[in-house]
Order: C-alpha cells, then structure tokens, then sequence
C-alpha cells in the first residue's frame, strides 16, 4: 500500500504491509463525517492515511469536551481498547477535513499483535502519545483560564491546518472547550480587541503566534 510508505509513523515489514493491505478497508470522508459514535460496539481500528479527525467526549448534559486530534499515521488508541475487549465506544470521532481512512479488522488487530512486534510497538507509542495529550487536557481544564485554553485551542487548529485562518463557529469552539457559547464569544472580542485575532464569518484569523 504505497500511502503506507510516505507515512512516518509506519516502520513496518514487507510482510505486515502486505497483511494490512490485504485485510485493511479503505475508506475516504468529508469534513464533518462522523466515523464512530458513543455507545457503537468497534468493529475495525482507524488508521489515517491522509488527513484528520478529531476525538470528543459528551457528557449526559450535552457538554462535549476536545481530547485529542488523530492526524496522518496515526489511530485512536480508544478504538484500539475498546475493539480489544469488545467494549462500546466512550469517545466520538468526527472528521475535520477530507480524509483517507483504511479500517483494519479487529479481529486481524489481536493476530497481528502476535505475528508483529512492530504492530504492538506502534499501538505502544499510539497509547503514549495519547496518554500525554489527555493528561494535557486535565491540566488546561485544572489549572489554565478558559482565555488560555481557547487561545491554545486556536493556534492548535492553525498548526493542524497549515493555515494562520481557522473555519469554526464559536459554537463549536465552546462544545471544545467544554464550555458556554457566549463565554467563547465575549473572549473571542477580547482576544480581537487586543489584536490577537480577528473575527470574520465562521472563521478566526491569528494575528500573533
């Protein structure tokens, strides 16, 4: 599979490519496509061939709160515990942008974990990698101003995009962040007023990095 070989996060043998391109489904969604729901029993793991998804949780009020961001060679190491125990889904995932997706049975999952060390390495550094965000997103919602958290989440989304102008609505900032629409909006002003963004139409442009 010649998406696998121009992905980093791939150091894989021939062999293992070969059974992921074997077994693997590919798939391609459209920004705001939503791949996994809470509560959805897991039948395949997502790995991002090209593009990005965002991972959310809600909580039974509505609220919904920002984890983690599954980018280009990477997968979604809830998926992967999930899928492992056949347990429902707790997050959901919604596309971001156009993008490749090659689903691999979970049942393959649990053979290629014994058949390639590989394989279990890159879950290993997937759950890594996904533990330091979370505990990243403890300490924001302990310890940092709603301001800093939306500052943060904002240049976020610029280095996501390779772009210093973001298409988002304040609404969907809020449900990010876990907070109240019109909190967004009145730091949003703030933030415009001191020159560190400015405000359009369901997009923010970053001023200042």
């Amino acid at each position: 599979m010649q998406e696998l070989e121009n992905v980093a996060e791939f150091r894989f043998s021939p062999d293992l490519k070969d059974d992921l391109n074997k077994y693997g489904i590919k798939k391609v969604f459209k920004d705001g496509d939503v791949i996994l729901n809470e509560g959805a029993y897991i039948r395949s793991i997502p790995i991002i061939l090209k593009g990005m998804m965002k991972v959310i949780r809600t909580e039974d009020d509505g609220r919904e709160i920002l984890l983690y961001y599954v980018k280009t060679g990477e997968s979604c190491i809830m998926s992967f515990l999930g899928g492992m125990h056949n347990d429902t889904s707790k997050v959901q995932a919604i596309i971001e942008e156009e993008t490749e997706i090659l689903f691999v049975p979970i049942e393959k999952v649990s053979l290629f974990i014994k058949e390639y060390p590989q394989w279990l390495d890159y879950i290993f550094r997937m759950y890594h990698k996904r533990f330091e965000e979370l505990l990243e997103i403890v300490n924001a919602i302990a310890f940092k101003k709603v301001d800093k958290r939306l500052l943060d989440l904002i240049k976020l989304k610029t280095e996501n995009a390779q772009s210093h102008i973001i298409i988002t609505t304040h609404e969907q900032l809020a449900n990010e962040l876990g907070t109240a629409r019109v909190v967004v909006s009145r730091l949003l002003k703030k933030l415009e007023e001191d020159g560190i963004v400015k405000l359009g139409r369901n997009k923010i442009t970053l001023l200042e990095k």
